[in-house]
């Protein structure tokens, strides 16, 4: 039988080739230069959309093509056709985006690729399950076949040569693509002319089970070139978007610049910050290893820095701290090194040319940072306290230069101010001793060596256990048993403080239930929450879940905050202690008269117990200024129904006096002592609890 072919799809099958070539050679150069997530992103839609494209080319090929018999395809060996043409198409993708391509695999994907496309071509012509079969030519077929692998050597030779982008590359890419359309139809034509139907051949996938010729000619035009159409939009947007990235690299060039300067650089006065300050220490230490020469370190503390910034406020403190260090940045000389390392803290990093270099900076520094500042109209007047280091004899390491020069300044600060001090070894006694403590207690939570000690609360008019205050020791292998006030400052700056917290909290209520348990029924028991623990956002939820764990009633527990903590950010620590209560904790106003509250929120917390400093009760006396201050802090109590505890009661007439003036409960060493778990137990449980 004679076939014959529709020009217009014939037509239409090449376009589709054209455009399945062009964005073949497109989406080739656009994996090659991606990122490794990208390529992979590029190589897997391409080889889809390519492989749609050739295959679609292929069957509106066929479909051009018409026989004087109805023609119908088999729909698992047309879908077959296309997962053939998806994987030969992102195979040779793989190919042209590789770092070179060597004759031998590049002949070698030649012939896969070609091999693919001629089985993707013949599977289709398969689809038609004509009967008799098709009568092949020979020579024809073999010519297709070789067609197919000369049409996808030259696509992988071009698509990898193609893969840079210049300014002409899309013309180069669309001449290479009307030469490679013409060789993908070329191997199909000359596949349909070795194809040869007997007289009286039927095509068995003519029926109500196969895919009708009419609309899958349409289906196929409309979801090839909307395929093609939609690759090709995102390969011009994607080819927009690097324009725009390109513009935005400069950008991002520029910002990172910026983001640099920001972490080698204090934000406030623009001087360099530690990390830049460390960098140059060492290389000023090669240097000074290369040329003899010595330099000096001077740590500069700002005397009375702290007073302006609590008066004025912090703005007026920033505007301070910028002037000083323009102050400092002008008696230097410009290759001297100034930098900022803490909030009112500098250091100058300066050569040597003689040892009286130092000395004669520092005074003239001491004189720059002691002349009035005018702050918007605002006479301020503050001094520096100055610390030098001299290297190599006072250290060898840029962390060891800082830490002397550090330990000098103190010195300075702790012997008049307003004047500098050469490191002496003797100085860093103290700072060598708080360094040990520092790394002994990160290894402290490990091993096990924290404790709690209980010291009870008794009623001031019966005498009566009423509740007991955990307070955390630390059990140190070597220097025994350290209070809070040892190591409190140190676990703050190492971070340690907030694991310590919690550990205290589980500890105590896990200690009460073991007391109920074994039958001493302890009213309560209280704990003290560091700025850190109750400015967590955690706080709510870890109390809860403590009290839950071991099985405890919330009303036993006692959270005490201090006044300035509770003060510092009225409104949220409002509705921290507000939660608090609701569960059902009791809160403690802890260290009252101390601090600057404001009687108005203090009337709003929901506390039920206010603590009267031990500092209005050590030298407690009928008639003093304590006395007052502590009758005034009893009747706001009572005013505001809250029970009055006061601690540190160490001596008869200040419970009998303290007693007289109304509190409720005291604490303190004429009482009891703070005692291990099983010595408070014993001592309590000689006397009845309330």
């Amino acid at each position: 039988m004679q076939g014959s072919y529709n020009g217009n799809l014939v037509a239409i099958s090449y376009l589709v080739a054209f455009a399945a070539s062009y964005l073949a050679l497109d989406m080739a150069g656009r994996a090659a230069r991606g990122s490794a997530a990208s390529r992979w992103r590029w190589r897997l839609g391409g080889g889809c959309a390519m492989g749609f494209g050739i295959w679609s080319m292929h069957f509106i090929g066929m479909l051009a093509f018409s026989l004087p018999i109805p023609l119908d395809y088999d729909g698992p060996k047309t879908a077959g056709s296309l997962l053939i043409a998806c994987i030969a198409s992102g195979f040779a993708l793989w190919l042209a985006t590789q770092r070179d391509l060597p004759p031998l695999r590049y002949a070698l994907g030649s012939v896969l690729m070609g091999g693919g496309i001629a089985a993707m071509h013949y599977l289709g012509m398969a689809a038609l399950e004509m009967r008799p079969g098709i009568v092949w030519d020979r020579a024809w077929l073999a010519l297709s076949v070789l067609v197919a692998i000369a049409a996808a050597g030259a696509a992988l030779r071009t698509a990898f040569r193609l893969r840079e982008e210049t300014a002409s590359a899309w013309r180069m890419r669309a001449v290479a693509a009307l030469v490679m359309a013409a060789a993908v139809v070329g191997m199909h034509y000359t596949g349909m002319a070795a194809a040869g139907f007997p007289e009286g051949s039927l095509c068995s996938a003519a029926g109500p089970d196969g895919l009708r010729a009419e609309w899958l000619a349409a289906v196929v035009t409309v979801v090839a070139v909307a395929i093609l159409a939609l690759a090709l939009a995102i390969a011009v947007l994607d080819r927009r978007m690097e324009k725009r990235t390109s513009r935005l690299a400069l950008s991002l060039g520029k910002a990172n610049e910026q983001l640099v300067f920001l972490a080698l650089h204090d934000n406030l006065t623009q001087l360099p910050n530690r990390v830049l300050l460390e960098d140059r220490i060492e290389e000023a230490i090669r240097r000074s290893a290369r040329s003899r020469a010595g330099f000096a370190l001077m740590f500069i503390d700002l005397d009375g820095f702290k007073a302006v910034n609590d008066m004025y406020g912090h703005t007026m403190g920033d505007r301070l701290l910028h002037a000083a260090a323009a102050r400092v940045v002008a008696s230097l000389r410009a290759h001297d090194t100034v930098a900022r390392i803490g909030g009112d803290e500098f250091v100058v990093l300066m050569d040597l040319d003689e040892s009286s270099d130092a000395a004669a900076t520092a005074q003239r520094l001491i004189r720059a940072l002691g002349a009035d500042f005018d702050l918007d109209g605002t006479p301020v007047r503050i001094s520096g306290s100055i610390g030098i280091a001299v290297h190599p004899q006072d250290g060898a390491h840029p962390r060891e230069l800082l830490t002397n020069a550090d330990a000098a300044m103190y010195y300075a600060k702790q012997h008049g101010r307003n004047h500098y001090r050469f490191f002496d070894p003797t100085m860093n006694e103290g700072a060598r001793e708080q360094l040990a403590l520092m790394q002994d207690l990160r290894q402290a939570m490990q091993r096990g060596e924290l404790a709690l000690h209980y010291q009870p609360k008794y009623g001031a008019a019966d005498g009566r256990v009423i509740g007991a205050e955990a307070l955390l020791r630390w059990r140190h292998p070597v220097r025994g048993t350290l209070s809070p006030e040892r190591f409190i400052a140190l676990a703050e700056k190492t971070g340690l403080l907030y694991a310590m917290d919690t550990w205290t909290l589980d500890e105590a209520c896990r200690q009460l239930r073991a007391w109920h348990d074994a039958g001493l029924a302890l009213p309560g028991i209280s704990i003290n929450l560091s700025p850190v623990q109750f400015e967590s956002a955690e706080l709510f939820e870890r109390v809860r879940d403590t009290l839950a764990r071991h099985r405890l009633e919330p009303d036993l527990l006692t959270l005490e905050v201090t006044e300035s903590t509770a003060m510092r950010d009225p409104e949220q620590s409002l509705a921290t202690l507000q939660r608090l209560s609701d569960l059902g904790v009791h809160i403690s106003i802890d260290d009252f008269g101390t601090g600057y509250s404001s009687l108005l929120y203090l009337k709003r917390l929901p506390a039920r117990e206010l603590k009267i400093d031990r500092g209005f009760v050590s030298n407690l006396m009928p008639g003093t200024e304590d006395a007052a201050i502590v009758s005034a802090i009893v009747a706001l109590g009572r005013t505001l129904e809250l029970t009055v505890l006061a601690e540190g009661v160490e001596t008869r007439d200040q419970a009998d006096l303290l007693t007289d003036m109304g509190c409720h409960s005291l604490q303190g060493y004429l009482l009891s002592r703070p005692l291990p778990p099983e010595d408070f137990a014993v001592q309590v449980g000689r006397q009845p609890a309330r």
